[in-house]
């Protein structure tokens, strides 16, 4: 090649691409722009919530102190770490806090203690904590040091955990304690501090030598059978009234459930991300239905989403019934077929900062219902309006629940499939309360305890015509009754037959009512058909 003609190749070869830096830019612009425009159809989680560090460590503060002051200066209460779960052999489940331990400290180490003395003047507070061990760390992973444990907990008194028996036997024979100095991890204390003028724990053993001292721990509500989930609690009540005197043993239990009822708007915010990562979870599985051959691939964007936006775990086992799978309430293998024509429900949480959602939403995999799928999900939704008006202070689950069934029993009326509405027939199509409290666990603590602001409970009716309801009689009911039940809604069975219907929503109760926690997902048949018409388009 001449070099006149690289020359010219090279000329061109500049003036093609400063034609490109002026064109492409511009081209790119308007395609940017025109995307600006359009808002997304599947709704991105918020960014998670951040608090400060300070008003954190004060609501924790605060919290332990209400706890001291409902057990009193002559108590002491003892909060156990979660007990490693066993999935098998030397494989453990992924480990998740005591609840109430975490409410009051936020730590999610295990083989952590927490001690509260109310009446112990120099050591209110004692956190026994295991000391890191650089080998144990090499296999397992990250341990709390004093230090961090101190930053996430705002305990200051933190002693080593092997000191721990030593501590319980002293108080048991009605002796203070401090440990030596080399398994004090942290304290305000000045290190020379000394057995003196009994280490502040006088109030406690002075009660305990008159028989007026007390031990809060967490234990089982039910009497005489084994706690599912305070094991070692019961274990260590079991031994301490053995060999201990002058102490009676109570149950924690009442004050943390009336504590954790109404819920701060730092727990606002966290349960309000947990729903928000549910609900997008909820969309990208209905956009994803249409495809899917089996229940377990809808499963999957679930799980997928929940691990994308950093969700501790689900609060619950999933549960994704297509077709007559949806009538069962826990169905929860996903191996069924997705079939175009049938109803997919789908109740499914994410956990957050160990709080959990619980919604449920109930929608056609072809993005159509048809009208008697539409009828039945009609009755659940108009279910959950008369829950909604009824829920406000000063009401109860048992109010709403009644509110709710109401119009369950009036629909199922109308279907046929009940013959007398003013008895319990529902129960074959609608065997469930409408709601029940919501916070740490799915089924949170709370009772029989009236509506105010703060507390947080699930909006839930469902009707369910599963296959073979006509097949057994159901309890108490005599031979003849039920064959002329059967006869006379058999038709009606026979027309609606396989159709599960459940929605379920996560409430807030406010100064003048309700607020929908989980308004942000589509609950109405048009906005549901309008959704999965919209999110199946754009993801052609």
């Amino acid at each position: 090649m001449s070099k006149a003609l690289k020359f010219r190749v090279v000329f061109a070869a500049i003036a093609v691409c400063a034609t490109l830096a002026v064109v492409m830019p511009a081209s790119f612009g308007v395609s940017a722009e025109s995307k600006k425009n359009v808002a997304p159809i599947i709704r991105t989680t918020p960014a998670a919530p951040v608090f400060d560090e300070k008003e954190r460590l004060a609501e924790l503060s605060q919290r332990r102190a209400k706890v001291a002051q409902s057990i009193g200066p002559k108590a002491m209460l003892i909060m156990l770490s979660t007990e490693p779960r066993v999935y098998a052999n030397d494989v453990e489940y992924h480990y998740r806090q005591e609840n109430n331990l975490y409410y009051l400290t936020n730590l999610k180490q295990r083989n952590a203690t927490l001690v509260v003395l109310p009446g112990n003047t120099q050591t209110p507070e004692i956190l026994f904590l295991p000391r890191r061990n650089p080998g144990a760390e090499t296999w397992t992973g990250h341990m709390y040091g004093a230090e961090e444990a101190n930053g996430i907990s705002g305990v200051q008194e933190i002693w080593e955990a092997s000191e721990f028996k030593p501590f319980i036997e002293a108080i048991r024979n009605r002796q203070p304690y401090r440990p030596k100095t080399e398994n004090i991890l942290m304290s305000p204390l000045p290190a020379e501090t000394q057995m003196t003028n009994g280490n502040g724990f006088t109030a406690l053993l002075e009660a305990a030598g008159k028989g007026e001292a007390g031990l809060y721990m967490l234990m089982s509500t039910a009497r005489d059978s084994e706690s599912r989930e305070y094991k070692y609690e019961q274990r260590f009540v079991t031994d301490w009234v053995k060999s201990a005197s002058g102490y009676s043993v109570k149950n924690a239990w009442p004050i943390f459930v009336e504590m954790r009822l109404r819920k701060s708007p730092m727990e606002l915010r966290i349960l309000q991300h947990a729903i928000d990562i549910s609900t997008e979870a909820h969309q990208r599985a209905w956009a994803a239905a249409g495809d899917a051959k089996w229940e377990y691939e809808v499963d999957a964007e679930m799980a997928y989403t929940f691990k994308l936006r950093n969700a501790d775990n689900w609060g619950y086992p999933d549960i994704v019934g297509c077709g007559p799978n949806a009538t069962t309430l826990h169905y929860e293998t996903s191996q069924g077929p997705v079939k175009r024509g049938d109803l997919l429900l789908m109740d499914v949480g994410a956990e957050y900062g160990h709080y959990t959602a619980d919604i449920t939403r109930t929608f056609p995999v072809n993005g159509k219902f048809t009208p008697d799928q539409a009828t039945v999900y009609q009755i659940v939704y108009d279910a959950q309006e008369a829950v909604a008006r009824a829920s406000k202070p000063g009401a109860t689950l048992s109010d709403v629940n009644r509110a709710g069934t109401e119009v369950v029993k009036e629909g199922l009326l109308k279907l046929g499939l009940i013959t007398d509405k003013n008895s319990n027939q529902h129960r074959i199509w609608f065997m469930h309360g409408t709601s029940h409290w919501l916070g740490m666990n799915v089924h949170d603590v709370g009772g029989g305890a009236k509506f105010e602001p703060g507390m947080t409970f699930t909006n839930e009716p469902g009707i369910y015509v599963r296959l073979d309801a006509l097949d057994y009689i159901p309890f108490g009911w005599k031979p003849e009754d039920w064959e002329k039940f059967k006869t006379a809604i058999r038709p009606a069975f026979e027309r609606y037959k396989g159709v599960g219907v459940r929605i379920e929503d996560d409430m807030l109760i406010t100064a003048d009512g309700v607020k929908w926690m989980s308004a942000a997902l589509p609950r109405k048949i048009s906005e549901i058909e309008d959704f999965i018409a919209k999110a199946r388009r754009a993801s052609e």
